[in-house]
C-alpha cells in the first residue's frame, strides 16, 4: 500500500513539473509581452502581516494622473473596492500605493475563501476605466530570523498573492487551518494555567489532556469569552516520577471531533522555542518533592512543560 502511495504522489509531480514549465513560457513569451502597454505593473505585492495586503503599481506611461483611484477585488459577481493613493513619481510616472485589509472580522474586505482578481478602477471627473495589475515576479520568500505570515494573527485565515496565466494579480483566499492557539501560560506555586483560541472549526463539549509517557491528566477547559478558553492543572500531580525528566503535551479533546495540540501557530519566527522562551520555576508542590516545572515550545510551536526533579531532592 505504502508503495502504492509512493507512486501515485511521483506521478503527480511529474504532472505538475510538466504543466509548469509550459505553463511559465506561455506567461513569459506571450501574454507579459502583450499586456505591459496596457496593464499597471506591480513592482511591489505582498502580505506582510498576514491579513493585509501591500501593493505599489506604475501606470502605462502617458496615463494622466486621475483624481481618485481603488483597488477592486472580484469573484464571481461580487466586488469590493479599498481607496489606494496616486501620486507622480520622480521620472514623472504615475504611481499607485495601496494597503488592503482583508477579513470582515478585523474590519477589512470581507472577502471568503478563494481566487479574487485585483484590478484598478481610476476617475478622473465623471469617468472611469478598469485595469488589470500586472504581476511579472511573484514574491520571494525571504530569509533571516523572522519569515513572511502566513495567516492572520486574529482570525487564522490566509492570504497570498499570486497570479494567473497571463500574468494578471490576484489573492488566494483561504479559510483557517483547524488550530489551538494559545494565548497565555501563567506559572503559580499552585499549577499552571494556559488560555488558548480554537480556530477554524468548532469544538463539541471540549477538555485538555496533560500527556506524558505513560500519563495522562484530564483536566476541564473553561469558556471565558467567545472563541477563549482556560485550562488549569495542578503541580502535584505532575511530580516526576523519576530523576528523568518528564516532558508533558497539552492536547484539546472533544466528544465527537479529532484531537488538537496547544501550541503557538500565528507567527512570524523561525524559531519559536527560542523567540517565546519562558522562564523555569522551583517549585514545591505541598506534600511533594521539590522541582524544576519548564514550559516552552518545540521548534514545531507546540507548548510543552518540562517537570524535573530538583538535584538536591534525590
Amino acid at each position: 500500500m505504502k508503495q502504492e502511495d509512493g507512486l501515485v504522489q511521483a506521478m503527480r509531480r511529474r504532472v505538475v513539473r510538466g504543466f509548469v514549465v509550459p505553463r511559465a513560457w506561455l506567461m513569459n513569451r506571450f501574454f507579459l509581452p502583450r499586456r505591459s502597454k496596457n496593464t499597471a505593473l506591480l513592482r511591489y505585492a505582498a502580505v506582510l502581516d498576514g491579513q493585509t495586503v501591500n501593493l505599489h503599481a506604475v501606470l502605462p506611461s502617458r496615463t494622466p494622473r486621475p483624481d481618485r483611484v481603488t483597488v477592486v477585488l472580484q469573484r464571481g459577481r461580487k466586488r469590493h473596492h479599498t481607496e489606494a493613493n496616486a501620486y507622480e513619481g520622480p521620472a514623472g510616472d504615475v504611481l499607485v500605493d495601496a494597503a488592503v485589509l482583508m477579513g470582515a472580522e478585523v474590519g477589512g474586505v470581507p472577502v471568503d475563501a478563494g481566487m479574487w482578481k485585483l484590478r484598478l478602477r481610476m476617475h478622473a471627473g465623471r469617468r472611469s476605466r478598469s485595469m488589470a495589475l500586472l504581476l511579472v515576479e511573484p514574491p520571494v520568500p525571504y530569509e533571516g530570523p523572522t519569515k513572511p505570515m502566513t495567516a492572520s494573527r486574529i482570525t487564522g485565515a490566509r492570504y497570498r498573492v499570486g497570479r494567473t496565466i497571463t500574468g494578471a494579480a490576484r489573492i488566494v483566499s483561504s479559510d483557517p487551518v483547524p488550530a489551538v492557539e494559545v494565548s497565555k501560560v501563567h506559572m503559580s506555586h499552585a499549577g499552571i494555567t494556559v488560555d488558548f483560541r480554537v480556530l477554524g472549526t468548532a469544538v463539541d463539549s471540549p477538555w485538555t489532556e496533560f500527556v506524558a509517557a505513560g500519563r495522562r491528566i484530564r483536566e476541564p477547559a473553561r469558556l471565558l469569552e467567545t472563541g477563549l478558553f482556560r485550562t488549569e492543572v495542578p503541580l502535584d500531580r505532575m511530580e516526576p516520577r523519576s530523576t528523568r525528566p518528564e516532558h508533558w503535551d497539552v492536547v484539546l479533546c472533544q466528544e465527537t471531533g479529532p484531537s488538537m495540540r496547544l501550541g503557538r501557530r500565528l507567527h512570524d519566527v523561525r524559531n519559536p522555542r527560542r523567540v517565546f522562551a519562558m522562564r523555569s520555576m522551583a517549585m514545591t508542590p505541598v506534600g511533594r518533592t521539590p522541582m524544576i516545572v519548564q514550559p516552552r515550545y518545540t521548534p514545531a510551536g507546540n507548548l510543552r512543560v518540562t517537570c524535573t526533579r530538583m538535584p538536591e531532592a534525590d
